[in-house]
């Protein structure tokens, strides 16, 4: 169970996760806090397993697939390759909630 925001479809989650080979995928932003809206949009950060091919077309289909299973809002899927950027790392890390994987 999560504390988001918004209601959380694990089941159709956890299916996509396991055809894109997402190890983990967790939400971040307003979509785990108070301050989500009617028209906020939810940012993403998922993980692949080491042997997951990813391609941007996958990271796309990936962002049409949760923009339908929440409602069809806007989602922003980010990678692990944003924490290089320590503000943003810290910003996400603060506001993390895992919906799938360990």
């Amino acid at each position: 169970m999560t504390n988001s925001a918004i209601e959380v479809p694990h089941e159709q989650i956890a299916d996509l996760c396991r055809r894109f080979g997402i190890r983990s995928l967790s939400l971040f932003g307003s979509a785990t806090r108070d301050d989500f809206r009617p028209d906020s949009d939810i940012d993403v950060l998922v993980e692949f397993e080491e042997t997951a091919q990813a391609s941007l077309f996958d990271l796309v289909e990936i962002e049409r697939e949760l923009s339908e299973l929440f409602g069809n809002r806007a989602v922003d899927v980010v990678t692990p390759a944003i924490f290089r950027n320590p503000y943003r790392r810290r910003a996400i890390l603060k506001d993390l909630e895992r919906v799938y994987g360990p």
